[in-house]
C-alpha cells in the first residue's frame, strides 16, 4: 500500500516491513506526519520485490515476521546492488541486547523497541537523513573526480589512459557483432611555430579551440575523442569503414584549414595532417592487440601524410 499526502515531501521515501496491521498504520502515521512518503509491506520478501523495483533510501522492518523475518531482510539488502545506500531500522519488541547485536550484524544501522516512541523514531529519521546525505556527496564527490581523471584538463576530452582502457573494449565490442571500426590521428602542423611566436598561452588556446571544433564535428553519442599527447588528437569511429573514416577525417581537415582563431590581436590559421586506421573483423582474427594496431597504423598514415606534405589525410586498411 502506498500512502501520498497532500503536501511537499522534504524527506527521503520509506519502506515499512511490518506484518502488523495496527502497526504498520501508527508507523505510517507518525511517517506521514513528520512529511515522508511511505510503502507498507507485510513481510520481508514483498519488501525484496519493493526494492528490485524502486530505490527505497529508509527501511525500517520488524525483526520477527513470516516467510522471511527482518534479519534475512537485512542480509539479502546489504547483498543487492541498488540505487545508493540502504539505512535499515531493525524493530523489535523484545529489549534483548541478543535481537540488537543479531540484527546489527545482519546489516541493521540501528534499532527501535516496540511501541515505538514517535520522539525516539524522530531521531532515529534525523540519525538516517545525516547519513543518506553524506552518502550522497560522497558519492556525488567521487564520481566527479572519476570524471575528471578521465579527461584532459585543459580541452576537456578524454585522456592518453582513457583510450587506451576504452579502445580495448571497443575492439571486443567490434570482434563481437562483427562490426567494423576506423581511428584518426591527426596533429597540428608547425605547432611549435604557434608556441614560440605567440607563447605557449596561445598554443593552448589554438588547442582548446580545435577540441571544441572535432566536438562539433562527431556523431554524438558514436564517436569519441581523446588527446594523444601535444598537439596530437585521436578520434575512435565505431560503425565505420576505411572510406567512411578517410571522409570524416577530410572533413575535418576542411573545417580546421578555415577555421580563423583570433590571438592578441592576431588571425591564426592552422592546417593539421591526418592518418586514418581501419580494420573489419571478418578480414581479421580476433586479437586485442588490434586496439594497438590501430593506433600504430594511424600513427604510420600519419606520418606518411607530414612526409608528403602537411594538411593532408592517409590510410590505411589493417
Amino acid at each position: 500500500m502506498t500512502n501520498v499526502g497532500s503536501g511537499q515531501y522534504k524527506h527521503h521515501q520509506v519502506l515499512v516491513v511490518e506484518d502488523s496491521a495496527l502497526m504498520r498504520r501508527v508507523l505510517d502515521g507518525h511517517l506521514q506526519e513528520m512529511g515522508y512518503r511511505t510503502v507498507t509491506v507485510e513481510n520481508g520478501r514483498q519488501a525484496l520485490d519493493k526494492l528490485v523495483t524502486g530505490y527505497y533510501p529508509i527501511v525500517i522492518t520488524d525483526l520477527v515476521m513470516p516467510e522471511m523475518d527482518g534479519r534475512e531482510l537485512c542480509m539479502a539488502v546489504r547483498e543487492m546492488s541498488l540505487g545508493g545506500y540502504v539505512y535499515l531500522i531493525m524493530l523489535t519488541s523484545r529489549d534483548s541486547r541478543e535481537d540488537m547485536i543479531r540484527g546489527l550484524e545482519a546489516g541493521a544501522d540501528e534499532y527501535l523497541i516496540k511501541p515505538v516512541n514517535r520522539a525516539e523514531l524522530m531521531v532515529r529519521l534525523k540519525t538516517a537523513e545525516r547519513i543518506l546525505t553524506l552518502e550522497s556527496s560522497l558519492k556525488k564527490s567521487y564520481e566527479e573526480i572519476k570524471a575528471l581523471s578521465v579527461r584532459d584538463p585543459l580541452t576537456r576530452v578524454y585522456n592518453r589512459g582513457y583510450l587506451d582502457e576504452r579502445l580495448v573494449h571497443e575492439v571486443k565490442r567490434a570482434f563481437r557483432f562483427e562490426r567494423p571500426i576506423s581511428l584518426i590521428m591527426f596533429d597540428i602542423d608547425h605547432f611549435k611555430l604557434i608556441n614560440d611566436t605567440f607563447g605557449h598561452t596561445v598554443g593552448d588556446r589554438v588547442l582548446v579551440e580545435c577540441a571544441d571544433l572535432l566536438k562539433l564535428s562527431i556523431r554524438q553519442e558514436i564517436d569519441w575523442i581523446a588527446r594523444y599527447g601535444g598537439e596530437e588528437f585521436v578520434i575512435v569511429l565505431p560503425e565505420t569503414l576505411s572510406p567512411g573514416a578517410f571522409v570524416a577525417a577530410e572533413r575535418l581537415r576542411k573545417n580546421l584549414a578555415t577555421k580563423v582563431m583570433a590571438a592578441d590581436g592576431a588571425e591564426i590559421r592552422v592546417t593539421a595532417s591526418f592518418g586514418v586506421s581501419s580494420f573489419t573483423p571478418a578480414s581479421q582474427k580476433e586479437d586485442l592487440s588490434m586496439a594497438a594496431s590501430l593506433i600504430a597504423g594511424a600513427d604510420r598514415a600519419l606520418y606518411s601524410a607530414k612526409k608528403e606534405g602537411r594538411n593532408r589525410v592517409e590510410c590505411v586498411q589493417l
